[in-house]
């Protein structure tokens, strides 16, 4: 059957209007509208430029920022840590050279990667965008086609503005309903993901669609987008409405007057119409969703507060050996229930929950409270814009005054591939996007996955602890 041009999904229909050519090998040669890149994923890209006298194509296509290694406590300079200071240095050097532009730590844009691309207004409906990092899909939230790429990748953008890439399946993610009190956009991902599995995306793309999405932010979208990877698929996205356009209109690098006027009319024609074809469809309903935590070592490890830890009997027979390497590593026991683990370390941060909406809510939990004498909290926002916005609201004296530190920005421990790290055993409640066994510094450390209210609701309460009965 033929499709028609109402049939075509927005996935599909950028796809399909970014095609350079279709290659002998069956990918297609896709022209990337804009490229991001940082410190830890671009040296090796560009000396491999050099190594071919190969220019930049279009520099004004590319935006560096410093994230990953950046301290978050003294960024007086040179680094102490002798590797991020030769990162930093490079990148620098790179950018001076090839003409991109680069948002320094003494440029007050700077910040994540994927938090200051849809601060500036970068991220718009309808591109492609591509990063040399997992969680470039977080800018799908826009209703573009992102995705994060490696490093011989990026050389390839950098040096022609295109990449060879095979077309994915598109699933459509549909959550219906509303959303209890106390639920947020990070519980609605932890939940697609333990439904549908770690692995349950590969060879598909995920449009996210419903009443639940459409009631949501931009940076509730973004947090839902970011963690598509954690799933397996290539990337997520969100239709753009009004909500898209409201977001973007005044962004300093979005268009302006009436050349944003007709952009927004044209981004609003790009969503999936009601009789778009899919590959796959998928249905959940929103109220059956609440705050959830992950209690193992992948991001589908996850139970909703008020459960206990699955045995590994409930699990199928493929998945069991997981299931115990993940209990034997975490030290934990089957059938306990995780509300009430106790944790050692608090962080609020990250690409996937370090927006000002997200320390609004913490700071919700936090206000008037105390972090519990065994836990060392942080708040690191993502992004210097981030950061004065909360300072202007006092977000900044309603943690400090519980108890948390107040970092500047930058990735942090989400990754650690910086001073923030776990030390030996530690449990952290942690916002951010990962749960792998070393992730957060500390071979042997461990991290619990869940929103930022619910970190802060650890982090006062000592424990894991149910926000709703925090917050009314």
């Amino acid at each position: 059957m033929t499709s028609t041009a109402s049939s075509v999904n927005l996935f599909n229909r950028v796809w399909n209007e970014h095609t350079v050519r279709e290659m002998p090998s069956g990918q297609t040669q896709l022209f990337i509208g804009q490229h991001l890149i940082h410190e830890v994923t671009s040296p090796q890209a560009f000396q491999m430029l050099r190594d071919r006298g190969l220019k930049v194509l279009f520099p004004q296509r590319t935006l560096a920022t410093v994230d990953h290694i950046i301290p978050t406590l003294s960024q007086a300079r040179p680094f102490a840590d002798g590797l991020a200071e030769e990162m930093m240095s490079a990148i620098e050097r790179n950018c001076r050279e090839f003409g991109v532009t680069l948002l320094n730590t003494s440029d007050p844009r700077q910040g994540i990667v994927h938090v200051v691309g849809p601060e500036l207004g970068v991220t718009q409906p309808g591109i492609t965008l591509a990063c040399g990092d997992s969680h470039t899909s977080t800018h799908g939230a826009f209703g573009c086609i992102a995705f994060g790429i490696g490093t011989s990748q990026v050389a390839d953008v950098l040096a022609s503005q295109t990449m060879a890439l095979s077309r994915p399946r598109v699933r459509q993610v549909r959550v219906s309903g509303k959303l209890h009190r106390g639920v947020f956009a990070k519980d609605v991902i932890l939940h697609i993901i333990r439904k549908l599995g770690v692995q349950g995306g590969v060879g598909f793309a995920y449009e996210y669609a419903g009443p639940v999405f459409d009631a949501m932010t931009m940076e509730e979208r973004m947090t839902v987008c970011n963690m598509s990877i954690e799933g397996g698929a290539r990337c997520g996205y969100v239709n753009p409405d009004q909500t898209t356009v409201e977001y973007l209109r005044g962004r300093p690098l979005a268009p302006q007057g009436a050349a944003f006027d007709r952009a927004a009319a044209w981004w609003l024609g790009l969503a999936s119409g009601p009789d778009a074809e899919f590959d796959d469809r998928v249905e959940i309903d929103g109220a059956q969703i609440e705050p959830t935590v992950t209690w193992g070592i992948n991001p589908g490890q996850s139970v909703g507060v008020s459960e206990r830890i699955p045995a590994v009997s409930s699990f199928s027979p493929e998945e069991q050996a997981g299931a115990r390497e993940a209990l034997s590593f975490m030290g934990f026991d089957e059938n306990h229930p995780i509300q009430g683990t106790r944790i050692d370390v608090a962080f609020i941060g990250s690409c996937t929950n370090g927006r000002i909406s997200d320390l609004r809510e913490a700071a919700n939990v936090a206000r008037g409270r105390k972090v519990a004498a065994n836990v060392r909290a942080l708040v690191v926002p993502g992004s210097q814009q981030v950061r004065h916005q909360a300072e202007a609201e006092g977000l900044d004296q309603v943690f400090q005054e519980a108890g948390f530190e107040w970092r500047a920005a930058g990735c942090s421990m989400c990754l650690a591939m910086n001073p923030d790290k776990l030390i030996g055993r530690e449990i952290c409640a942690s916002s951010s996007n990962r749960n792998f066994k070393g992730r957060q510094g500390s071979p042997t450390g461990r991290t619990l996955l869940m929103s930022p209210a619910m970190v802060a609701a650890a982090a006062v309460s000592g424990c894991v602890a149910d926000v709703r009965k925090l917050v009314h």
